[in-house]
Order: C-alpha cells, then sequence, then structure tokens
C-alpha cells in the first residue's frame, strides 16, 4: 500500500487533479472517496468526468437516485451511498456488475461499505483545509492500484 498527499490550494487545481486521474485511470478500476459534507467529492468526479468527454453540467450528486452513469470515453458509474442504511443494502444494488465493467466506478462516502469494496482500489481522503483549499490523500490499495498511483505522480509531477 503506498500513497501520497495532493495540496489543491484553489477549485483550479482539484480540476487538475481530476483531468490527471482521468488520464491514468484504466477500464474497471474502482475509486472509493471519502469526506465530510462540502469536501469535494463531487466536485472531483465533475473534474474526472471532463477528463472522460462528460460535460460538468451533467455531473451532479447522485445522493437521492444513488447511482448515475455516464457515457464518455469510458463508462463512469458515479454512485453515492450516504443515504444506504447498511452494507446488504449496497450489495442489493449489484455493485460487483459495476466492479467487473469496462468502466470507472467512482464510490462517494465509500468509508461506510468500506468491506464491499474490490480490494484492489484507489482511496481518496478529502481534506477541507481553507475556503477553496483541499488535501487530497490517495492511497493505493493492490497491484493494480499501485500502478496507477505512480502514474498519477508522474502525470502530476509528484515527489516523494
Amino acid at each position: 500500500m503506498s500513497h501520497f498527499e495532493f495540496h489543491a490550494p484553489s477549485l483550479a487545481d482539484t480540476d487538475r487533479l481530476g483531468a490527471a486521474l482521468a488520464a491514468v485511470l484504466p477500464a474497471a478500476t474502482t475509486v472509493a472517496l471519502r469526506g465530510t459534507l462540502g469536501a469535494g467529492k463531487t466536485r472531483l468526479v465533475q473534474a474526472i468526468a471532463v477528463g472522460f468527454d462528460v460535460p460538468r453540467s451533467e455531473v451532479v450528486s447522485p445522493t437521492y437516485v444513488l447511482c448515475h452513469e455516464y457515457e464518455g470515453r469510458l463508462p463512469l458509474y458515479h454512485l453515492d451511498v450516504y443515504r444506504l442504511r447498511d452494507e446488504d443494502e449496497f450489495l442489493e444494488l449489484g455493485p460487483d456488475e459495476y466492479f467487473e465493467s469496462a468502466g470507472i466506478t467512482l464510490i462517494e462516502w465509500a468509508d461506510r461499505v468500506v468491506d464491499c469494496l474490490p480490494s484492489d482500489r484507489l482511496e481518496i481522503d478529502i481534506q477541507i483545509t481553507g475556503p477553496s483549499e483541499r488535501r487530497f490523500d490517495i492511497t493505493a490499495l493492490g497491484t493494480r492500484a499501485e500502478a496507477i498511483l505512480e502514474a498519477l505522480r508522474t502525470a502530476l509531477k509528484v515527489t516523494e
């Protein structure tokens, strides 16, 4: 397991992270997003979606519908599990279909269903550090995610 922190002093930097992720995420990748309300989970998903040729205006939080599917360069599955009661309710949604697809699965509030997630995934914890400043702690779990993380480091020119 390896990780690095990305500091985003502005929304433009969050967008830069999303663009870099879109450039390096291969098909069948799961990204688990964690952070408090207003941390910027949906903003990051919007930035990733733009990198997959999905208009930002189409990407909204799926809190009430649980999942939005977007057709871009690759299919994007945007899940929000905030309102689910438990992991059993999540499993009833059939998430394995998303995890095993050729698309990218992005899950907001993933800490609520962590035991149901693929063992090989990226985890992104978002911390609010100022009015539009964020710290993204990005962790790779699994060998495939490790390769993605290294590609992301290179794309962002991060050295640690």
